[in-house]
């Protein structure tokens, strides 16, 4: 995660949203296009404006605090490489936040582009002062460490949901904005793109000509078939 900043395929995701990159894992036979279901944008703002966080996964694994699995010896934050998404994974239905301001200043401070929380954060107030993307299940006010510890960090995390069997792995691609989280696996990338921008180009075609009076039927047919 070295040399981020200079990655082509963060560049090339910069100019596509979540729904285009969905699409393109669709296409690849990805399950659920990726989505990370109940992963909604909290900061800078609450579901508005155009914030959008690209990077690879830099992943954190909180378990209860009986699990036989070590606690992490260092402080997960202090290790977040310079253009990565830090993703915290916590065991379902937690109470306590597992993520909070200062986390955000000392992300900031290693460039980290922003933060998914698969579970609750707390301090919303000192993150949108920070203007620091968050998105997250939800929010809560206790710190973990009553019910919790990190296990592990940059090691595959599944998705805490009943919904969907998801897993994030160390490195895969993380895209977040309005429409909420992607993750694409690492080994799609390179194939994605290009359909990406395909898709892109048909649907501004479709858009033209459906806003004419061509029905959605039709315009499917002509541009994407």
């Amino acid at each position: 995660m070295s040399n981020v900043r200079d990655d082509p395929i963060v560049k090339a995701l910069q100019e596509h949203t979540t729904c285009d990159v969905s699409d393109a894992l669709c296409k690849l036979k990805y399950r659920n296009g990726g989505f990370l279901s109940g992963l909604t944008m909290w900061s800078p703002r609450r579901q508005e404006g155009d914030t959008k966080i690209v990077g690879p996964a830099y992943t954190v694994k909180y378990v209860p605090l009986d699990d036989p699995s070590p606690k992490h010896p260092t402080h997960y934050i202090d290790s977040v490489p310079q253009g990565a998404v830090v993703f915290v994974s916590c065991p379902p239905k937690t109470p306590n936040a597992v993520y909070g301001g200062l986390m955000t200043t000392r992300a900031k401070a290693s460039g980290a582009v922003g933060s998914v929380i698969d579970g609750r954060f707390r301090d919303l107030q000192e993150q949108r002062e920070q203007n620091y993307p968050i998105f997250a299940r939800d929010v809560g006010t206790a710190p973990p460490a009553e019910l919790l510890k990190v296990a592990a960090v940059n090691v595959p995390v599944r998705l805490q949901t009943d919904e969907q069997d998801m897993t994030i792995r160390p490195g895969d691609y993380i895209i977040g904005d309005i429409n909420g989280v992607v993750v694409l696996p690492k080994e799609l990338a390179e194939a994605a793109i290009p359909l990406m921008a395909k898709q892109v180009a048909a649907d501004s075609q479709m858009a033209v000509e459906i806003a004419k009076g061509m029905t959605f039927a039709e315009a499917s047919k002509k541009f994407r078939s």
